[in-house]
Parts: C-alpha cells; sequence; structure tokens
C-alpha cells in the first residue's frame, strides 16, 4: 500500500502472543490505538502489571499515511528489540497498532541474533492470533440543515451508506457522519444541492 490509499489495515481487538527460548520468556501483546495518549496507556498498564519482568519493549505506528512511529528497546541492545517488533507491523502492512514485548530473563544471554529473533517470534505470535481488519480513511463531517430537508438528508446517508456518528432533529438538525476520503466531494455537492445551512469539517481518522 502507498500513502495515498484510502484504505488501511489495523487489528479491531486486543491479542497475544508468547516465545521462549534458554530460559527466557517473551510475552507479547497486540493493541488498536489511535495516538500517543493511548500508547502511553498501555505501555504503562503493562509495566505495572508486569512489574517484575526485566524488559518492556514496544514499536507502534499510526495514521493511514503510516508516517507516525517509534520503537523503544528498554535496556535492550540497541536495535535488538523495538526495531524487530516494528519489522513485524511493517511486513503486515499495519498502521494504528503498538506491539508491547515482556521479557522475563532466564539467566543465559541470547546474544544479538537470538534477541532480534526472540522479539520478531514473540510479535508475530501476537499478530497470528489477531483479527486484521481493512478500514476506510473517513473525513468527519457535522451537519445542519431545516427539518424539511430530512428526506433529502437521509436518501443521501442511505445512497453512499454513510456511518451518523451522532444526530439530533428538531425544527433545525444536526448530524455528525463519517465520509470515506474518496466520496466527499460528491457527497458535499449533493449536500449543496439541498441548501443544508452548514457542513463543517472536524477531522479524519
Amino acid at each position: 500500500m502507498t500513502a495515498q490509499t484510502d484504505t488501511y489495515f489495523t487489528i479491531i481487538k486486543p491479542s497475544a502472543g508468547t516465545f521462549k527460548d534458554k530460559g527466557s520468556k517473551f510475552l507479547s501483546f497486540a493493541y488498536p490505538v489511535k495516538d500517543e495518549k493511548e500508547v502511553k496507556v498501555f505501555v504503562d498498564q503493562l509495566r505495572k502489571e508486569y512489574f517484575d519482568a526485566r524488559h518492556h519493549c514496544y514499536a507502534y505506528r499510526l495514521g493511514a499515511d503510516k508516517k507516525t512511529f517509534r520503537v523503544n528497546d528498554d535496556g535492550e541492545p540497541s536495535g535488538t528489540a523495538g526495531k524487530p517488533i516494528l519489522g513485524q507491523i511493517i511486513a503486515q502492512e499495519l498502521t494504528n497498532i503498538l506491539i508491547v514485548v515482556v521479557r522475563y530473563f532466564g539467566g543465559t544471554l541470547l546474544g544479538t541474533h537470538g534477541l532480534i529473533n526472540a522479539y520478531r517470534s514473540a510479535s508475530h505470535d501476537a499478530l497470528a492470533k489477531a483479527n486484521i481488519v481493512q478500514k476506510y480513511v473517513c473525513v468527519v463531517y457535522d451537519i445542519v440543515f431545516d427539518y424539511l430537508q430530512m428526506n433529502h438528508v437521509m436518501k443521501i446517508v442511505k445512497d453512499f451508506d454513510l456511518e451518523v456518528v451522532t444526530q439530533q432533529f428538531e425544527m433545525v438538525c444536526n448530524m455528525r457522519l463519517k465520509i470515506k476520503i474518496n466520496s466527499v466531494y460528491p457527497i458535499i455537492g449533493k449536500l449543496q444541492l439541498i441548501d443544508c445551512l452548514k457542513f463543517n469539517c472536524i477531522g479524519s481518522e
């Protein structure tokens, strides 16, 4: 996939995996995330839950364009943990995802190649058990229209299979819609034709 695509792949719920080598145990956890605040929440949660583990290494990638990413080796030799975790995310073309691998040291050093293989294998196991889905890049719009235009607006919603996030129907109606990015211009054109009082883009996801 390229940065110009109108779709992306991610996971829809958390998954977990494991890997063992020479007494060391690697517990892997994959989470769907939308921003760095969620990343921090999950990492902190695992640090508290597995407080007796030696390392809590992770990698994440965010956004449909996949341009935001970070790796953290958490004390392991540079490039032996976060990078192979990110490599598994990249290999499956995923985004909006965090993978954390918690290591319990088994007493035997694994060496550079052993560590890379362990973190890669643990991450792969978590993703093998995940439910990977394709999602559309959407733009969120707030629209305001007169109650008399209700039928026209609802026909557009139905014809384009739009997701209604919120709605309020009174004499002046408000609706928040998710619109697939490749459908924005034709839909805005149709809304203009029925004289919507206001439509405003509030963000994308």
